[in-house]
Order: structure tokens, then sequence, then C-alpha cells
């Protein structure tokens, strides 16, 4: 396979997991409003920490009032990380690699593309934004399972794997990072962090999982080892970087890369994330991130850059 061809499938992967995450951010943030009393709750700011554009939010716009972050986070042509601008990317990358994708993968991405592009109305309006992120998130099922169905299981699958599991475990360990570090006080403590810590794990889907897996409490602790270690949730960090490793199985000249996946995991192994706490989650989280980014950086200096 053509490294040119296995790059642009790589990012597409990249680019419509991360409509679907954003989509998922900004819904479930619109519901921890709801259930917390007015003017105790974390506000939009945090949503444009996750993402990583805090420097361009605050070069246009002064405040962050729910409009303006919804508008950057959603339709704003101007943030590289918006829906609107995930979907132009993934829809141009895989428009220019169509004699490998599924003529139904092609069609999927491109209409929700122009959905999104023609109905911005809809997701700033608080009447229309849960049908909107619902339909943004379901179409983005749908485009992978239409994948998963459809495309040849070669190495330019492989590629498209890694690049949705790399985005979903970097998305995972951003919404750790930045809920846990704006976490609201409260004269009894537990009752705001309990509210919470059940948002991020909504933000994840993974609140009937956790239930499931770890009881019905939710607890800070639990939702760190939930999320960062578990090996059968397919959100959680360690489960990707698992899947990661899988991949790479099937790639030639795959040993550093996949000695480099195995650093990762048994990093996080010999974590005890459960004692993470404050200043010490987020430098731990910032290496973890630091981690991901060196992935993606050999996986490129490997496959793609030659």
């Amino acid at each position: 396979m053509l490294s040119r061809v296995a790059e642009t499938l790589y990012w597409t992967a990249r680019y419509v997991e991360r409509a679907e995450n954003v989509a998922r951010l900004v819904n479930v943030n619109n519901l921890l409003l709801m259930d917390l009393p007015r003017g105790v709750s974390p506000g939009w700011e945090p949503l444009v920490d996750i993402i990583g554009h805090r420097e361009l939010y605050e070069e246009l716009h002064e405040e962050f009032p729910e409009k303006h972050v919804i508008k950057f986070l959603t339709v704003d042509g101007r943030n590289p990380s918006s829906i609107l601008n995930s979907l132009l990317y993934a829809r141009d990358n895989t428009r220019t690699v169509r004699e490998v994708m599924p003529r139904q993968v092609w069609e999927a991405v491109n209409s929700l593309y122009h959905y999104v592009k023609e109905n911005p109305h809809e997701c700033l309006s608080k009447r229309g934004r849960f049908v909107f992120l619902k339909h943004v998130v379901e179409s983005v099922h749908m485009i992978f399972g239409a994948l998963d169905a459809t495309i040849n299981h070669d190495q330019g699958y492989t590629f498209i794997r890694f690049g949705s599991l790399l985005e979903r475990a970097d998305m995972t360990s951003r919404i750790i990072d930045v809920r846990s570090a704006t976490l609201i006080d409260s004269p009894d403590g537990a009752p705001f962090e309990n509210i919470q810590w059940i948002s991020v794990l909504r933000s994840l889907s993974a609140y009937q999982m956790y239930r499931q897996q770890m009881g019905v409490r939710v607890k800070a602790e639990d939702v760190l080892q939930f999320m960062l270690k578990s090996e059968t949730f397919p959100r959680s960090v360690t489960f990707c970087l698992k899947q990661l490793k899988r991949l790479n199985q099937d790639l030639p000249n795959n040993t550093q890369m996949v000695e480099r996946i195995e650093h990762s995991i048994d990093e996080l192994a010999n974590q005890e994330v459960t004692q993470l706490k404050g200043s010490a989650l987020h430098d731990y989280i910032d290496e973890l991130q630091i981690d991901l980014a060196d992935i993606h950086q050999q996986l490129a200096e490997q496959y793609f850059l030659h």
C-alpha cells in the first residue's frame, strides 16, 4: 500500500472520531449544566481546554458564553477541531482514496458533512441541539460500522483502526484531565463531585458499563481505574493501547512500533491511578498524552514520511 493512501486512511478515521467526540462532549456538558444548581456549574470554558484551542478561542472572543463556545466547537470554520472542519477534512481525505473506500462510506461522510454545514442554526438553538448532536454521533457510528462490514480487513483497514483508537485514547485522557481540574467544591463535597464524575463517564458513553463492572456508586478513584485501565471497555486508554499493539502485528517492520506501544502499556499498568489527585493526576495525564503523541510520531516516521 502507498504511504500516501495509508496516511489518508489514518487521518480520515481520526477526523471522523474527533467529530463524534466533540458532539458527545457538547451534548453531555449541556446535560451537566441542567443537573447542577444555577450559579455553581463549570460553564462552557472547560470544553475549549479539552480540545486544546484556548489561545485560538481567546483571539476570537473575550469571554466564554454558551453561544460562542458551542459555535466554536461545532460549526466555526476557524476552529480546526470543530465538528464542521473535522468532517470537512474527513470528506476531503475520503474523496482522494475513493478507489479503496467503499462507496457507501464516502456517501455517508459526505452526507454528514453537508448536514452539519447546512444546519448550523439547529446546533446553536437549545431546541434543536440535542437532535443535531445525536445525528452526528449516530452517523459516525454508522460510518465505522459500514467500514467494518464492507472494507477489506487488510493493511488499509489497520491504519483506519489505528487512527480511530489513537484519537479515542487521546480524547479520553483530555476529558479526565480537564474535568478533574475543574471540579466544583461544595460545602459537603460529595454531591457535586459525584454528578461531575458521572458527567465524565457519560462524555465517554461509559456510565452503564462502569456500573456493570465497578458497581453503582460513582467515585473518582474508580472512574480513573475504569477509564484508564479497563481491558474490556473500548474507550479506556489501556484497551486502546492493547488494540494498537495487536494491530501492529499485521504491519511490516513493526518491531520499534510494538516496543513503543508496549512501553506505554507497561507504564500505565504500573501506575497506581487510584492514588492520583490534583496536580499529580494532571502531571500524569500530561505524560500519558506525550506518550500518545510519541506513538503517532513514530507511526508517521515509520510508515508515512519515507
